[in-house]
């Protein structure tokens, strides 16, 4: 017998003991005594109940007000199907998966969110190798990109999407194995600095645990600040954060007006984020300059409530495939 159903019980019977011992001295005591008496009973068992309910929720990923997404297939009835992959490095193939309902059907109807009716975020379990692209949908709902493994491991695959009919986001996710030599690349410094492609991005604010927090990053080339940043998923830039060690999927949110399209901005982007616990997060941000989009890699960690110091930037990485049938990111 669960907590809930053994409160429930003993809630239960104290009013009616309650109720059976007034009876007995009905003479003495008020019959509309009773009827307190077992409306208090009444109302401690359901503050019992909210507290077994509080913690339950604790228990099923939600800290404090701020939920702990993409740790799971299903979520408000809505499941992700095993996602179908090439099951070794370097064999070409197509990533191809289905969001289903609870009798088993394919949903086929999403509203668009930053441009896309679903995000895609492929990234290995040590924080490596990350992807965010945009697959396609067939009539009877599966979703599918071509795709090829750069290097073995084991990878969480993320669907960010709102369905149509509840307008809700959700984040469902699967993990996958892929065969071959396993190079792991843990990330093992904090870093606020990233170069890629040439192009050098700082971020700066506060990664807070306790609410929203803002963070600006902003991008330079050879020591000049970039002005000629593209709308790129509705926003100057895209953020992806994830909690490193379950790679738990974080909110975050564009600031500002959603750009006019041919418009350009720079050199800072800002974003509001929700960490729900203290502790290291793997950030990674899309942007779009001359047609491209590239990717930038941090490492932050919230002990503090302060972004770290940036590090001496990293090596250049290769730029994002936007299609998703190239490159796949790199390390930390």
């Amino acid at each position: 017998m669960n907590a809930p159903q053994r409160l429930g019980l003993y809630g239960g019977g104290l009013a009616a003991l309650f109720v059976a011992s007034f009876v007995v001295a009905g003479a003495v005591v008020p019959q509309s005594a009773v009827a307190a008496w077992s409306t208090t009973a009444q109302n401690e068992e359901a503050e019992d109940m909210d507290m077994v309910g509080m913690d339950m929720g604790e228990e099923s990923g939600t800290s404090g007000t701020t939920p702990v997404r993409g740790l799971s297939l299903e979520r408000d009835g809505l499941l992700l199907s095993p996602v179908s992959v090439p099951d070794e490095t370097g064999e070409e193939g197509t990533l191809s998966f289905s969001i289903t309902s609870a009798d088993g059907e394919a949903v086929t109807e999403f509203e668009t969110e930053h441009d896309k009716e679903l995000h895609l975020i492929v990234v290995r379990t040590d924080g490596a190798q990350f992807r965010h692209v945009h697959p396609k949908m067939s009539a009877d709902g599966v979703w599918s990109i071509p795709w090829t493994w750069d290097a073995a491991g084991s990878y969480r695959v993320f669907t960010d999407f709102v369905p149509a009919a509840t307008g809700e986001n959700l984040t469902l996710s699967r993990t996958v194995d892929v065969a071959g030599r396993f190079a792991p690349e843990p990330a093992t410094a904090v870093s606020a600095s990233d170069t890629t492609d040439g192009y050098t991005v700082t971020l700066a604010g506060d990664l807070g645990a306790s609410g929203d927090s803002m963070l600006t990053a902003t991008i330079t080339k050879d020591g000049e600040p970039v002005t000629d940043l593209q709308p790129y998923l509705g926003a100057y830039g895209h953020l992806v954060a994830l909690r490193d060690g379950d790679l738990a999927y974080l909110h975050v949110h564009p600031e500002g007006d959603e750009p006019a399209p041919g418009s350009v901005s720079g050199p800072d982007v800002t974003f509001m984020t929700q960490a729900p616990t203290p502790g290291r997060y793997l950030l990674y941000l899309d942007f779009k300059v001359g047609g491209k989009v590239r990717t930038a890699h941090f490492v932050l960690d919230t002990a503090s409530g302060e972004v770290a110091p940036a590090e001496e930037p990293t090596t250049d990485a290769p730029a994002a495939d936007e299609h998703g049938a190239g490159e796949s990111g790199h390390g930390h």
